[in-house]
């Protein structure tokens, strides 16, 4: 989609390299999900962008002391946070109105990066490698060294918290960067970009941001031998697709795949902490999210008031635009996304499953335009459908029945994705056991969605390799070096 250029809208979005802002390009339309109107232009130049990207942070690998420096490091993610707390809420108006999040949702996104940025500051600050003594004799010390050039590669669906998650280690481990954002979110990409401008002590080229429409700059990054490392928030097919891309490079890979969240309610659960939460766990970001609660799996004792209580929720969620803020969800990420969700209910239907509360798109009165989608709740039996088993990336629940424990744990485990999962239930020694059971590399009980800057997250099964968030972040990014010495041993 492209404008005339006497006819486009003043906002302008811009790629950063090497500390400059760059539009060249062809222009494109930002649009509004919600009313479907131009917001904005972008200029669409992804492979030459990620050449130029992929060079500015080589050479600023190479030539400034940003790989060396340890306070330097710690200093400049300092920096960067206060920036983002002075600009937070121009931030917010620009990811409300261009990714469609009612503001409440989008504070939640955005209150969540300075604190992982200076938690990485620290850790530019401790981290370091060791020393021992291997023989008598012998000295040896292991240094840890930042690989070189890290791609960061974020989706649409949270851009700016996505995007700091990967950033934030990778700039404390001494790499230099190269962020990719989709087209879909050009304008927040190049907000961010203007509010990391404003760390004055970042070296050029340390950063550099770009966005596109396509694959290609994307493709560029997995196949070019100066980018060591990439770390990847998306889907697992894409995942598995770059993955096998960059083993010709044997590239280091740190990748958050998508998720199939199983939340289970036992009989003894209380239902009144419980529901709120779990509506909440289907609708935050409007189901666009890789810890979507999107299975419920309920005991036998608690199905109907669940099932019941759950599609009684539903029905009231206020569907509608961020700039209304008595929204309780906004819109997807585009009309095609709501064909596609719509189209995953379809078929889940004609293949076995039961409409609760059937959701799906607006297409009558003045939320027409944009790309809404009322959440919808599905009552199923055969975990083998594809309703179960795949990502939706959308608001659309499945509920079914266990009768055990045993078969709660089954049902749960029994799917290739192992992002995160939920327990309700009043039983300590039960949520410890089935926690411990789960493959799922974060486990939530009577709560959903709760993960802290220390705490390590990422996924068992097919939802990842590697892990963001707390120490183990800095692997990703980092290589150890072992340096032998032999000074040998003082005369007695």
């Amino acid at each position: 989609m492209t404008m005339p250029l006497d006819n486009i809208p003043s906002r302008k979005a811009f790629n950063w390299i090497s500390g400059s802002q760059c539009q060249e390009g062809q222009l494109k339309q930002s649009i509004d999900p919600a009313t479907y109107n131009v917001i904005g232009h972008y200029p669409d130049y992804g492979l030459e962008a990620a050449k130029f990207a992929v060079a500015a942070a080589s050479k600023a690998f190479r030539e400034t002391m940003w790989a060396h420096d340890h306070e330097l490091r710690a200093r400049v993610l300092d920096q960067l946070a206060c920036a983002f707390e002075r600009n937070r809420d121009r931030l917010l108006e620009i990811l409300s109105l261009e990714n469609g999040k009612v503001k409440a949702e989008a504070a939640f996104e955005l209150d969540m990066v300075a604190s992982k940025l200076r938690y990485s500051a620290a850790t530019a600050l401790v981290e370091g490698g060791r020393a021992l003594t291997p023989k008598p004799g012998s000295i040896s010390v292991i240094l840890r060294q930042p690989m070189g050039v890290a791609a960061v590669i974020a989706p649409w669906n949270s851009p700016v918290i996505l995007t700091i998650r990967s950033l934030a280690p990778a700039l404390a481990a001494g790499c230099t960067t190269v962020i990719k954002l989709p087209a879909q979110v050009a304008q927040t990409a190049s907000v961010m970009a203007e509010i990391m401008a404003e760390a004055e002590d970042l070296p050029n080229g340390v950063i550099n941001l770009f966005f596109e429409s396509g694959p290609e700059g994307s493709a560029y990054l997995v196949d070019s031998p100066e980018v060591p490392v990439v770390s990847f928030t998306g889907s697992t097919r894409t995942g598995r697709a770059i993955s096998s891309a960059g083993a010709r490079y044997l590239k280091r890979f740190g990748m958050e795949l998508g998720g199939k969240t199983p939340m289970i309610v036992f009989d003894d659960a209380d239902l009144d902490a419980a529901l709120p939460v779990l509506q909440k766990a289907l609708t935050v970001f409007s189901g666009q999210f890789c810890m979507t609660g999107s299975r419920l799996l309920v005991q036998d004792g608690k199905y109907e008031a669940v099932r019941n209580g759950l599609a009684e929720r539903l029905r009231k969620v206020k569907v509608g635009p961020a700039a209304d803020p008595s929204s309780d969800m906004g819109p997807l990420i585009d009309r095609a996304n709501v064909a596609r969700v719509d189209g995953v209910v379809e078929a889940a239907i004609a293949a076995g499953a039961t409409v609760v509360e059937r959701g799906g798109p607006i297409n009558v009165g003045p939320l027409a335009n944009g790309a809404f989608f009322r959440p919808a709740l599905l009552e199923v039996s055969d975990n083998s459908l594809a309703i179960v088993q795949e990502e939706t990336f959308g608001p659309v629940l499945t509920i079914q029945r266990f009768s055990d424990e045993a078969e709660a744990i089954r049902l749960a485990n029994d799917n290739e994705y192992g992002l995160s999962a939920s327990i309700w239930t009043r039983d300590v020694d039960r949520s410890l056991r089935v926690a411990q059971a789960l493959e799922a590399g974060s486990v939530w009980i009577n709560d959903w969605a709760k993960v802290y800057d220390g705490t390590e997250e990422g996924g068992f099964k097919q939802s990842g390799v590697g892990r963001l968030n707390g120490l183990a972040a800095l692997d990703d990014f980092i290589e150890h070096k072992h340096i032998a010495l032999k000074p040998g041993l003082a005369q007695r």
